[in-house]
């Protein structure tokens, strides 16, 4: 199943360009605000204001990890990195990069997603 691209409604191309896209709207997501799914989403939202200290930081990873794993079966995640984005309409921004393999029957690929929040 390669679902579709939610900004234009046409079929995603790869496996991977799904996974991306779902991996962002997990990570995106506030628990309970989708309706008829409340558990969906992480608590990431949640953290984005808080002081970017090593237990923010580390409950940033955790949150990651915990969401992706949960929600994304078909990826098998290894790594979280978190940068600070750059300068301009991007400053104070967070680049989430997260790697792993999809995993597709039999059949594991490596994979790395960033996401921008």
């Amino acid at each position: 199943m390669s679902g579709m691209i939610n900004t234009s409604g046409t079929k995603a191309a790869t496996l991977a360009d799904h996974v991306r896209q779902s991996i962002h709207t997990i990570i995106s997501t506030p628990l309970r605000s989708r309706v008829m799914r409340r558990d969906f989403g992480s608590v990431i939202p949640d953290l984005i204001d808080q002081p970017l200290n090593s237990t923010t930081l580390l409950r940033l990873y955790a949150a990651t990890a915990v969401a992706v794993m949960r929600w994304e079966p078909r990826f098998n995640i290894s790594s979280v990195q978190f940068m600070a984005a750059g300068t301009g309409e991007q400053a104070g921004r967070v680049i989430i990069e997260i790697s792993g393999t999809l995993v597709t029957g039999s059949t594991t690929t490596p994979f790395t997603t960033t996401t921008t929040l």
